[in-house]
Order: C-alpha cells, then structure tokens, then sequence
C-alpha cells in the first residue's frame, strides 16, 4: 500500500513517447481574402526539434506562439507541445508536410489545402483601400500620377493598423504628397498622391497596397466563458498594370521643358571668373539630364552639382580666361508626349569681352622697300651726328640704375609679391591648368576647385607644390 502513491504518480507522469507523433491543423480552410490563418502543430514525445518556419503558404508569418497541453482519457495521461503560427495568405495555396524529429524519429504532418476567396466587393465594407492611375499607357520617363485613397466608416473604430504601401519596382518616385484627409459624408478618406515615371519599357505591373486594422472582438475561452481580444484583418488595394513604350530613338528625355542661361558680366579683366547659371524648367524626367559643361579652347571651366527640385533643374558654372571667348549654345532634345514630337530648345551663344587680353598675334606693319631704302639712310645719317651724345646718357643713365637697384633691393618686393600671388587659391589654379597633363598637377586642381567652388577644406601637400612650381617653372 505504501507503494501505491508512487505507482499512481508514476502513471501521471508516464512518458508519452508511447503516443510520439504530430498533427497539423488550421483554424479554418477556407477564408477571405485579408483574413489571417493559425496553423496549429500538436506534438507529442519527450524530445522534439522544434521546426524552422518563416513562411506558410508563400506569405511570411505574422507571429508565433508556444503553450503545453495535458490531457486524461480513462487514467491516460497525454503531455503536448501546441506550436501555433499565424500568417496571412493572399492567393489559395497549400500547407506543405512539415517534417519534425521526435525522439529520435522524424514524423511528418499532412498538406492541409486553404482556399481564399476574393473580398465581396459588393458588401458594404467598412474599409476599402484602392489605387487610381491618371494614365495607364506611357512612354519611358513620362511622368503620371497614382493616388491611393483608404477609407473609413465613419462609425468604424479602429485599435490600431498597419500599412504596407505599394511595391513600385521599376518605377521612380518623383514625388509624394503629405496625407490629406476629407469626409465626404459616409467614409472619412485620406488620399495619397504619388508622381512616379517608368524606368522601362513593356507591361509593368503596380502591386496592391495593403492596410492591417485591428478591431475589438470577442471569442470564448477553454472554459466557455466570452472574452474581449483584438482581432486583425487586412485589406488590399487594386493592382494596376501599366504599359510603357519606349522613346523614340536618339532621344532619352520627354515632357515639356525649357531652357535658360545667365551670366553675371559679360566683360572681365583677364582671368577673372565669369559665373554662368542654367535652368531647365517643366514635367518630364529632368533626372536624366547630364552635366552642361562645355570644351572652350584656352578657357577654364569650373562646373557644380546639378541641383534638382520637383520641375526645376539648374547648374551653375564659372569660366576663366586671358582673351575674348564665346560661351556656347545649350541644347535640349526632348520628346512631347502631347503633340508626339520630338522638340529642340536651345540657348543663345554669350559673347565674353575680356580686357587687356593678349593679342593673337604679332602686330607687323608691310611698308615699302623703297620708303624702307630712303628711311635707313636718313636714320644713318642722323645717328652719326647724336651717336656720341647717345653713349654719354646711355652711361650716365645706367650708372643710376645700378645704384638705385643696389640700394633699393627692388628683388626682393618682387619675389614677395610673387609669393603672395601664389598663396591666392584662384590664382594658383589659373597658373597650373597648363600642366593638367601631369597627375600631380590635376590632383592638385581637383583640389583647389573642390576648395573654390563647392566650399571644401582640404589641405593640399605643400612639399608636393613646391616640386611643381619647380619643376615647371611657375611664380
């Protein structure tokens, strides 16, 4: 009898790797469309390898849950392990056999088949998520609106929601507008505009939008008794499909664009900056548009990043030289999807006068031989006669200099002044565009732009300088 106590407990606590095993089962086989499923795995045994599931049904789960069951059937007791998963499937599909070791021996679960209905789009929802386009043929590039509009019962309370926005692979975002909301008497309405372009050319599909809601709910616990939980569904837009076509060829910009081009002066000193600005301004995909800078023989061009805002697109530029030159036309080619052409917009050229500029070439004056003849003659006779009055002055002259240079020291103001001229950034740059060709000088240019005109601070290497200035002879 003492053993008794002992033998009962012992059959409480009988190891249930008699009744090893698994079984699959979902909460409910066929569902609609946003309405999540739980699969259930009841395993049983003493060591089990729990699976590892990131996805049922090809979607993604949503969350898990682990708890222990004990059950009693005519003095037999039953230990389980519940696995549960939730997840949320958009299309009917199929759970898989999940294979799971259990002491030792692997055991698998039956396929379990769910169908999902599509949402009764005639029942009065009290959420309806739904994307618009205002065009569904464009050309690559072509810039086109799609709004998103959710809805909301007026009466409908929502605890909480999630929204996962469309995939716009293969599109560009332009743009997107802040949420605007309006009640236009039964739904409360938030709107969402996007301005997006294609990036290529065929049937290019936008996919559905998605917004989770969780709602207050009630269901029965194991003992019968009604609680309150949350109860989440999820809601999907439209999908939209979108045919591009290409452009035509020889052209990668469309739309309605414009193009100007400023300059602060038109007359310098030499080597002074002339600054340049071009605009481009209307819809299409100014993105795509490259850098303006142009070649101008014996003219340095010093260009900044290509600034770009939602129509408007501009780039500033500075232009140095030591003689007149001729800042070119701009040009644009683009295609006009209104009128399908294929439009030019140009600017004009901007002359540059530049003073003091150094002639082109020698100034020679042809006279002719016999004036020459005649003219040597005369100037020999009218030498003879100052000749020695020349060479007096001419010494009397020199001596002064002399003294005055010995004196004055006038060598040293000079290489002052050439050193400071150095230190002047503009300068320095001016003086070794020249010798571009050498990659330590175009090193050091690149910095001395950066440090001009995009307002960096980085040092430049002075023992590498002074090699150069050196080497080629710069002061």
């Amino acid at each position: 009898m003492k053993n008794l106590g002992k033998v009962v407990f012992f059959m409480l606590l009988l190891p249930y790797s008699i009744f090893a095993g698994v079984t699959a089962s979902v909460n409910s086989k066929s569902v609609e469309l946003g309405d999540m499923v739980t699969l259930t795995l009841d395993i049983a045994g003493d060591n089990a390898v729990r699976p590892n599931l990131n996805s049922l049904c090809g979607a993604d789960i949503v969350s898990s849950n682990t708890s222990t069951s004990i059950q009693g059937l005519n003095g037999v007791y039953k230990k389980s392990i519940l696995l549960s998963y939730k997840f949320l499937p958009q299309k009917s599909c199929e759970i898989e056999a999940i294979e799971i070791e259990i002491d030792g021996k692997n055991e698998k679960t039956e396929p379990i088949h769910i169908e999902v209905k599509p949402m009764d789009k005639a029942k009065d929802s009290d959420f309806v998520l739904s994307l618009e386009s205002d065009k569904n043929e464009v050309f690559v590039g072509e810039p086109f609106e799609m709004t998103l509009l959710f809805k909301q019962k007026r009466n409908i309370e929502a605890v909480d929601s999630k929204f996962t926005p469309p995939n716009l692979k293969g599109f560009w975002v332009k743009n997107e507008s802040k949420p605007t909301r309006y009640d236009d008497g039964q739904y409360i309405i938030s709107k969402v505009i996007y301005t997006l372009a294609a990036q290529k050319e065929g049937m290019v599909k936008i996919a559905n939008a998605q917004m989770s809601i969780a709602s207050r709910a009630n269901q029965r616990d194991s003992w019968g008794s009604w609680i309150p939980t949350i109860h989440w569904k999820s809601y999907f837009s439209n999908e939209i499909d979108m045919h591009v076509k290409a452009l035509p060829e020889g052209v990668h910009l469309i739309g309605d664009l414009n193009i100007s081009a400023t300059v602060d002066k038109n007359e310098i000193n030499a080597n002074e900056a002339v600054n340049l600005s071009v605009q481009v301004q209307g819809s299409g995909n100014l993105e795509d548009i490259k850098s303006f800078k142009p070649y101008i023989e014996k003219v340095s061009v010093f260009e900044e990043k290509i600034v770009l805002e939602t129509s408007k697109l501009s780039q500033k530029m500075a232009f140095v030289a030591d003689e007149n030159f001729v800042i070119p036309s701009f040009e644009l080619k683009f295609f006009d999807p209104q009128t399908k052409e294929i439009k030019t917009v140009a600017t004009k050229e901007i002359p540059i006068r530049v003073k003091n500029a150094k002639p082109t070439s020698e100034l020679t004056i042809k006279r002719d031989e016999k004036e020459v003849s005649s003219q040597i003659q005369t100037d020999m006779i009218s030498q003879n006669g100052v000749q020695i009055y020349w060479i007096i002055l001419g010494f009397i002259v020199g001596l002064a200099c002399g003294i005055g240079i010995a004196l004055l020291k006038p060598w040293q103001f000079i290489m002052k002044n050439r050193g400071n001229s150095l230190k002047e950034p503009r300068t320095l740059l001016i003086k070794l565009m020249p010798y571009k060709g050498d990659a330590e000088v175009q090193n050091l240019i690149e910095i001395l732009e950066k440090n001009i005109y995009q307002k960096e601070n980085i040092k430049i290497d002075k023992k590498v300088l002074k090699e150069i200035l050196k080497r080629y002879a710069i002061n």
